[in-house]
């Protein structure tokens, strides 16, 4: 029989310690499931067991952050993963998918698997001192986790080791699983793990991303895609015979002109994005016999990407012709959009309001108050305005959550999370972590990393994740609620993978 909300907050109440309530993150305001309910009853609140493990996880936070390391190369970060699993008591499963730097973590028999996805690869030349408000490198030319991804996986695995946990000692059938994914940053580890068939028994995927502002993603992303063309020329001497020479750099100049004249005619939606690889060396006085770009291609489903992908090529084709050399193309990586799930954000929604924002301190807004110093107005609006609500200006972290029932923007980025949502019924938090404003891939990100606020931004995402996980596990209506859903939105032809069938991850030219 589910508790009147009132008595809920009692027995709540009754049965937690004082370190374990979570001070202010009990509001009278939302009623609570019939599983919460249950758990309250019974005296086994999923919140005991964030709380038991929440400094181990800290710890394991931190420790990523300081060994910052980038697409397929997260030896030492994976390592870190996998000493905790096993600590834990997690059945192991090392270089999953085939990947040397992805693992996952199973416990429990039985039952439903409900998966957790965590991330924990850095971001290139992004070194920042921790704590600094102002822009100084923990060591020159060094990565940084510029993107949360050291807390992203912590607290991926402490809601994975809290549901472990709970299932354990109530004897609810069912697994849970978390899902180390290396490579997000480019590198779009999880399509490559989708495609081998990592994902293929899960019924429910859970995750996060550190942020700003706690909400529930309702909305879409940006497919994307790279890709790398590579131009040969002929070299020779650019006084003596430049005639002779037939220049790549050219090649690549003239690919990157076309480029920006078709930016008229993409959609609004549409972003092209490149780097050069190698430009041909340093020698001015030498015709550049060879170069490579990497192209950023992205567009608001995977079908549009594969056709813009298409124009950009004919591009390189162009260019290649105007300056007679030859040119390669190979497709790196593609990732598709996000596909929400109205039940699961549903329900990890009630989670959210019944948790509560975060309980930052006079402390901690005082912390964030140096580096939101540090931007300017039009940063602190983006974050705002990027999940679709007004601006309130005096707020330094976000100690309040969106109306229930809010509908976040479409993000103006790209995860390959896009590629597991197709399989997977999955849900996705936007925590809050950092001083509103933060831009991501910055040093002020980076540099509030370790912070007091962040990793407290992070436990309660573990909590929520957790909290809905157990929904996931208890209420089979939940669940076949998720895959209807899914079923609906992907339609008959469903999920097909846009890598090419003999697609390897790009291990080699990512890590180097």
């Amino acid at each position: 029989m589910p508790l009147h909300c009132d008595q809920a907050v009692a027995r709540m109440q009754a049965c937690l310690s004082p370190k374990n309530m979570l001070e202010k993150q009990i509001p009278n305001r939302v009623g609570f499931s019939h599983v919460l309910a249950e758990i309250i009853m019974n005296q086994h609140p999923i919140w005991k067991y964030i709380d038991d493990n929440a400094d181990r996880l800290r710890v394991l936070s931190d420790n990523v952050w300081a060994v910052p390391e980038t697409c397929y190369g997260e030896h030492k970060s994976v390592a870190l993963h996998i000493e905790e699993l096993e600590a834990q008591g997690f059945r192991v499963e090392k270089e999953a998918a085939g990947i040397p730097t992805a693992v996952i973590g199973e416990a429990g028999s039985g039952g439903p698997v409900i998966g957790f996805l965590g991330e924990y690869d850095a971001l290139a030349e992004l070194s920042q001192v921790a704590d600094l408000p102002e822009q100084q490198a923990l060591e020159t030319g060094a990565n940084g986790h510029g993107c949360g991804h050291n807390m992203l996986g912590s607290a991926a695995m402490l809601a994975a080791i809290a549901l472990k946990n709970w299932l354990e000692e109530t004897g609810t059938p069912g697994r849970v699983r978390y899902y180390g994914c290396p490579a997000e940053e480019g590198g779009s580890a999880k399509s490559f793990m989708v495609k081998r068939g990592a994902f293929q028994d899960c019924d429910i995927a859970i995750t996060w991303h550190p942020g700003s502002i706690a909400t529930v993603v309702t909305g879409s992303s940006l497919a994307a895609a790279r890709v790398d063309f590579e131009f040969f020329g002929k070299a020779s001497h650019a006084s003596a015979s430049p005639d002779l020479g037939r220049s790549a750099l050219d090649a690549v100049e003239l690919m990157n002109v076309g480029v920006n004249y078709m930016r008229e005619h993409m959609s609004d939606q549409a972003r092209i994005h490149y780097a050069y690889i190698d430009a041909g060396g340093i020698s001015p006085n030498v015709v550049q016999a060879y170069a490579n770009a990497r192209y950023v291609v992205r567009e608001p489903s995977v079908k549009e990407t594969v056709k813009l992908i298409d124009r950009v090529v004919n591009v390189a084709k162009g260019a290649a012709l105007m300056t007679e050399t030859e040119m390669k193309w190979r497709l790196v990586t593609i990732s598709a959009e996000v596909i929400a799930n109205t039940p699961l954000c549903q329900a990890m929604e009630k989670n959210l309001h019944m948790l509560g924002a975060p309980d930052f301190t006079d402390v901690d807004v005082a912390y964030a108050k140096r580096f939101q110093n540090t931007l300017e107005q039009k940063d602190i609006s983006a974050s705002y305005s990027m999940l679709g609500l007004g601006v309130q200006r005096d707020k330094v972290l976000a100690d309040f959550l969106p109306p229930l029932g809010h509908q976040s923007n479409d993000l103006p980025a790209s995860t390959d999370v896009g590629d597991v949502s197709w399989v997977v019924p999955t849900v996705q938090l936007w925590g809050a972590n950092y001083a509103i404003g933060t831009p991501y891939h910055t040093w002020q990100m980076v540099a509030q990393g370790k912070s007091a606020p962040a990793l407290k931004g992070m436990v309660h995402a573990a909590t929520v994740m957790a909290m809905t996980g157990v929904d996931a596990i208890t209420n089979p209506e939940l669940r076949e609620a998720a895959w209807a859903d899914l079923k609906t939105r992907v339609g008959e032809e469903g999920y097909v993978s846009a890598l090419p069938d003999d697609a390897e991850p790009p291990i080699k030219e990512m890590a180097g």
